[in-house]
């Protein structure tokens, strides 16, 4: 027995295993099962003196024995803490009541597990030490029911447990084991999330009234290849299904072993913010259904998932044993944990209104939900259609179906929701002749039998509290409750929130209180504030999982005072995201047209319009009819300025033209006949992409053979007119005009069309005798994870398919293990890799590796923007050596590249040898740069600031600060155009107009300029596209070293945001220079001082002009280079007028057009992402400061990319000895330090700064 043994237990607390698992790996025990069958107990055994007349047989009944066969049990638990366990687990996995009852044994359930719990209990503490204290993990397992699963397959609805069953069963098993002594809960072996979710309302319950809760670690089960549990759910739906009980761990075990949970393993630790545990199988098990894997082997996959810097807990489960545990154990040992984030940043953090422009965490609030497969709605998401078909008040049809019992017919109308693209499926059971408990609950436990419709998350959609939590007992996804509000007072309002939570349901919370719901603006934002306020700081509900819904009221009802509830609505709707950090916004579109029902036409115009501008303003979601939604641009222009007039409140006589107009868009039949079949008097080409567009497949048959025989070949008509209109489709749904049910559809019509010349594709190739009926080779492209550009890809693509390549386009955001096991499965010949951001280089190094890992031999090829031959040839292929790994600088060079990579062997093997000789010299000279680069500590570099006399200068006080929209016509732009980057994007060098007589290129530079002007003329005369902007001047003073605060007032007493800034490391040559940094420019605290920001962008409506010119490379190149060049423009535009008229300090400025250009003012105006503030993710900070996304239409990527593409943003300083510096490569301990000023991993602070690293 171990020295030193603590003699007086106490419990610890959730924060001594945090510590603990921020400090090293801990280990938890084997499997009990396998150990007690060891000793191949009798049925007497299992029975002892206690249950020797026991009308049951008891053999195999393993918890028993905790009362029966206490030294054993004891026997098994020393095993384990003698091998190294940190935590033990009680043998109590069938303790419940529930699982007990095939034994007869289910009203001894209490003392089975304080038995349990006591046996554990004495076991451990008789092995702690103060340096090694070992705990107890009281096991809750799940049962041998299923909550989600019908054990009838003729009675899908039926259940033999229930929630209320299990809560209670689970309850009985918990105080069992407190009774005992345990230190925390356990709950294992998840394999129907519902079943956890009991079991975590149980341990809620009981944590509920403790002074201290117990900690809790939840473990799914992922059951075979598929990537699923048993009842259907994703990895990652899972755990966005039990994140609400706040577990100290989250991971996986049983079923698989190391091997297959390897990729889960990986997902939980990039999506999870808590602890990572795993304990799985010895392997697989093998024909005899024994686990064959040894110690050795077990220890040494898992000491690759520690070296991975995966986990915080491990141990086995099925075929493990102490000599398991003792290996992993060992193989574990100083390997560092996987880094835990800091508590604060883990949680929403209430903030008040006046915080919320520097609510700039690391971990953005984003709303998560789950059906079987995950929902995670960010800040830079597309709309989300919530259906609205399984609602019996607003559908005639569903409410006869349910109160005729036809659920299977009610099945196919929530079916149809989900393959006509709602995302989450809103389901209402509020009709006065059902039992609304008894059709939700059957209605829901139908759904989960479905997995089509099942996969979406659940809106549960009632006025009855009754009703909400009877739906909220069947959904083992995390579902949405719709709605809570204020009506009732604030005390049933924090009621009714805390049971959502304890469920861990998202809410929509109406804008409604006491006094009614919310009919003007100020009432809306009114009673959002409060509930957020409620919500955040009394309930402690994160703000991701708050969705506001404003109310959408009838409009033009004849009405003055429901003139302007549309824009109320959306005004709303803006003022929301402002200033409530991390909520969501909906509503119930179908109420706006209400006055107009009966005509369908003019009522989809109306949400048409309606959703186009809500959601513009920042609208996240909207219960919708995917049927009744037109396409912004496609409606007749009449009838959509007319429902714009009314939507917008543009006009006092709105209402009246549009009851005009709707005379003549009547849902008379005939009328409409006419208006529908119009199209079909146009040429086929543009029939074709009409009925795309629309989603119209009523034709598409007749009109596709009618282009086949118009064409040489049958695949002209996929590359032409197909593509061509599938062109139009996205176009429209990128710039919000159109919705993800019509491009389902279009989807359907397209795949329609292929489908029909298919056979006369492969006709054509039979018939061809000299045709080659093999392809040159088989090629898998992806792009890889966490990336969502894939237009390079594409062209990559269809370049070698021209070629006679076979493709396999896995499209975007591909794991690693996809790409791998597609290749596999697949026999392809090679692999092709593309990304445009900066982490993608990240992933392409991780799918290198794993290649070499799983010794596949087919070579690689890297391409995108943001890859090099240089990050190739030093970071991806020396992770992989069993084929060549080629970097293909653009898809002209594609084809050759992989004719040589699949060439003859001897041919392959001289290229390859090529590309390693190559590859070799470019590392070499890669790591001598890096040898001989010398820095700066950061602490000697920050004593090497910018010299200043801050003592003799005053900074100028802005005479405009504040936040203000700026919208110059193009006119006011074409002056501050410098057009000598515009020759460069058509590779013509030179300095305009200078190069318009270069002896080489200024012919061809001339005929550019002749035809640029001329387009330039059209694009100003069009007027579509539109230059908007955005700009603040805020208070502000450098904090510390290299951060600037800026303030809300002048006061400068509230702080606003935080800017983070890096300085330059590299010793000066001269020994002079400074080692600059932004924040040098700005004064110390005591003197008053200014920062600026600003937004900008050119491309506004730009998509809608490229639909001009299909088919037109030169137009829409040069298009798109001149709305990038009135971007710039713009940007200089505005800091001019910054310098004279809004922060003033330059009022006198006289520049001719060359000094603007060569910088020649007081000022600069640097950019995220740029060499003096390199890091791109503060360009949110910025973002969020502006409302800029609200006030000016550009948008953040994932990736911190601007949309549209012209726009330009940045940062104004007005000091007078301010310059344009690039930081360059940093070292170590500045990316440290930069981790701490942000709060950040230090991990998310290396991926950040990557392009800056030293390494």
């Amino acid at each position: 027995m171990p020295t030193q043994a603590i003699s007086h237990h106490q419990r610890p607390t959730r924060q001594t295993f945090i510590d603990l698992m921020s400090q090293r790996i801990l280990v938890l025990d084997g499997a009990y099962g396998s150990a007690f069958q060891g000793y191949a107990l009798s049925e007497e055994a299992f029975r002892g003196r206690q249950y020797a007349d026991h009308d049951h047989p008891l053999q195999g009944n393993h918890d028993i024995l905790n009362i029966t066969q206490p030294g054993i049990v004891a026997e098994v638990h020393e095993g384990y803490l003698a091998a190294g366990c940190d935590i033990i687990s009680t043998n109590t996995f069938n303790a419940t009541a529930i699982a007990q009852d095939d034994f007869g044994t289910q009203n001894v359930c209490f003392d089975i597990n304080e038995q349990a719990a006591a046996i554990a209990r004495q076991c451990a503490d008789a092995y702690s030490t103060t340096v090694k204290p070992r705990f107890v993990a009281g096991s809750i397992g799940p049962t041998n029911r299923t909550a989600s699963i019908s054990p009838d397959v003729n009675r899908p609805e039926f259940r033999n447990v229930d929630f209320d069953q299990l809560c209670d069963a689970y309850v009985e098993a918990a105080q069992g084991l407190i009774a005992g002594g345990v230190d925390l809960f356990l709950i294992e072996t998840v394999f129907d999330t519902l079943n956890a979710k009991a079991a975590i309302a149980a341990l809620h319950r009981i944590n509920d009234s403790l002074e201290a809760p117990y900690p809790l670690i939840i473990s799914g089960t992922i059951t075979d290849a598929s990537g699923r549990t048993l009842s259907g759910q994703t990895c990652e739906a899972f755990l966005y299904s039990v994140e609400h009980a706040e577990p100290i761990a989250v991971g996986l075990n049983c079923a698989l072993g190391a091997e297959q949970l390897r990729p889960y393993i990986e997902e939980l630790s990039r999506l999870n913010h808590g602890g990572i545990s795993a304990h799985p199988n010895a392997g697989l098990p093998d024909a005899f259904g024994e686990y064959t894997q040894t110690a050795e082997q077990m220890a040494a996959l898992i000491s690759e998932f520690a070296k991975a810097g995966w986990l915080n807990i491990v141990g086995g489960c099925c075929g493990t044993g102490p000599d398991h545990i003792k290996a992993i154990a060992d193989a574990v040992n100083g390997l560092p944990p996987r880094a835990l984030p800091p508590p604060a940043l883990v949680t929403d953090q209430p903030t008040t209104s006046d915080e919320s422009a520097a609510d700039v965490g690391p971990f953005k609030a984003a709303l998560t939900l789950a059906g079987l497969e995950p929902l995670k709605l960010a800040a830079d998401s597309l709309f989300v259609n919530v259906g609205e078909r399984t609602n019996v008040t607003g559908s005639a049809k569903f409410a006869r179906l349910i109160r005729e019992n036809q659920f299977t017919e009610a099945l196919d109308v929530a079916r149809q929701q989900v393959d006509n693209g709602a995302q989450i499926i809103d389901i209402n059971m509020d009709e006065g002749m059902l039992d609304g408990v008894d059709a939700m609950q059957h209605f829901l436990n139908l759904i989960a039998t479905e997995p089509d419709i099942s996969r979406v998350p659940i809106m549960i959609d009632s006025s009855k509290w009754e009703i909400i939590e009877a739906g909220l007992k069947c959904v083992q996804g995390k579902a949405i409750v719709n709605s809570i509000s204020l009506k009732e007072g604030e005390a049933a309002f924090v009621e009714v929130a805390k049971r959502c939570k304890s469920y861990g349901a998202a809410m929509v919370v109406m804008a409604f209180d006491e006094d009614g719901q919310a009919d003007t603006y100020q009432r809306k934002i009114d009673i959002c504030q409060r509930s957020y306020d409620v919500l955040t700081s009394q309930v402690g509900i994160k703000p991701s999982d708050i969705i506001f819904d404003p109310n959408i009221f009838a409009i033009g009802t004849g009405i003055d005072e429901h003139s302007n509830y549309a824009v109320d609505f959306i005004d709303a709707v803006s003022w929301i995201h402002s200033h409530l950090p991390g909520v969501s916004t909906s509503g119930g579109l179908s109420n706006v047209s209400f006055a107009f029902r009966g005509n369908n036409l003019v009522r989809e115009a109306i949400h048409t319009v309606f959703l186009y501008h809500a959601i513009r303003a920042g609208l996240t979601m909207a219960i919708v009819n995917a049927g009744q939604l037109g396409i912004y641009d496609d409606l007749p222009e009449e009838l959509r300025i007319a429902a714009e007039d009314l939507v917008l409140n543009r006009r006092q006589d709105a209402t009246e033209r549009l009851l005009g107009l709707a005379q003549t868009y009547s849902a008379d039949p005939q009328t409409k006949m006419v208006q529908t079949e119009a199209w079909r008097e146009l040429p086929v080409q543009q029939r074709l992409t009409h009925a795309l567009v629309q989603g119209i497949n009523s034709h598409v048959v007749d009109d596709t053979e009618e282009a086949r025989q118009l064409a040489n070949h049958p695949l002209d008509v996929i590359e032409g007119p197909l593509m061509d209109g599938m062109g139009v489709v996205g176009d429209l749904f990128s710039t919000g005009k159109m919705f993800l049910p019509q491009v389902v559809k279009s989807a359907r019509v397209m795949k329609q069309a292929v489908a029909h010349l298919v056979p006369f594709i492969e006709a054509e190739k039979a018939n061809q005798p000299d045709a080659v009926q093999r392809n040159k080779g088989k090629i898998v492209l992806a792009t890889v994870k966490g990336d969502v550009h894939d237009i390079g890809k594409n062209i990559v693509g269809v370049v070698l398919q021209c070629n006679n390549y076979e493709i396999i386009d896995l499209g975007v955001m591909v794991p690693t293990e996809k790409i791998l096991q597609t290749a596999i499965a697949e026999d392809a010949d090679a692999i092709g890799l593309s990304g445009l951001i900066t982490p993608s280089l990240d992933e392409m190094v991780n799918v290198a590796r794993e290649m070499q890992r799983l010794d596949l031999k087919v070579p690689l090829l890297i391409g995108g923007a943001t890859t090099s031959k240089a990050h190739t040839a030093a970071k991806i292929a020396p992770a992989y050596s069993n084929r060549a790994t080629v970097y293909v600088s653009d898809a002209s060079r594609a084809v050759g590249v992989a004719a040589k990579l699949l060439a003859p062997e001897k041919n392959y093997q001289d290229y390859a040898s090529d590309i390693s000789a190559e590859y070799a010299l470019i590392k070499n000279r890669v790591e001598a740069r890096r040898e001989k680069r010398a820095f700066l500590t950061l602490e000697a570099a920050r004593a090497n600031p910018l010299a200043f006399a801050w003592e003799t200068y005053s900074p100028p006080k802005p005479k405009k600060p504040e936040v203000q929209v700026i919208e110059p016509s193009l006119d006011d732009l074409v002056p501050y155009i410098d057009w000598s980057p515009y020759f460069m994007t058509w590779e013509l060098a030179g300095k305009f107009p200078q190069i318009l007589a270069d002896e080489v290129v200024g012919d061809a530079a001339t005929s550019l300029w002749q035809d640029t002007q001329e387009r330039l003329a059209w694009l100003i005369a069009d007027g579509r596209l539109q230059a908007k902007g955005v700009v603040g001047i805020w208070p502000a003073n450098r904090l510390e070293a290299d951060d600037i605060r800026l303030y809300a007032s002048e006061s400068r007493d509230t702080p606003l945001a935080d800017l983070h800034h890096l300085r330059q490391q590299t010793p000066k040559p001269d020994d002079l220079s400074p080692n600059l940094c932004l924040a040098d420019y700005v004064a110390p605290e005591g003197i008053a001082d200014y920062v600026g920001g600003f937004a900008v962008t050119s491309g506004l409506n730009l998509e809608s002009i490229l639909e001009d010119f299909p088919n037109d490379d030169f137009n829409q190149i040069m298009i798109k280079a001149l709305a990038d060049r009135f971007a710039e423009a713009f940007a200089e535009f505005l800091h001019e007028r910054v310098r004279r008229d809004f922060w003033g300090y330059a009022a006198d400025e006289e520049m001719d057009k060359d000094a603007l250009i060569k910088e020649r003012y007081q000022g600069i105006r640097p950019a995220p992402g740029y060499p003096a503030c390199p890091e791109h993710s503060e360009k949110k900070t910025l973002f969020q400061l502006l409302d800029a996304t609200n006030k000016t239409g550009i948008s953040l990527t994932e990736s911190y990319a601007m949309s549209p593409a012209a726009a330009v943003s940045g940062w104004y300083f007005s000091h007078p000895e301010a310059r344009y510096f690039g930081v360059g490569k940093i070292d170590d301990d500045q990316v440290r330090d930069y981790a701490e000023r942000r709060n950040l991993l230090l991990e998310q602070a290396k991926s950040l700064l990557q392009p800056l690293l030293s390494d």
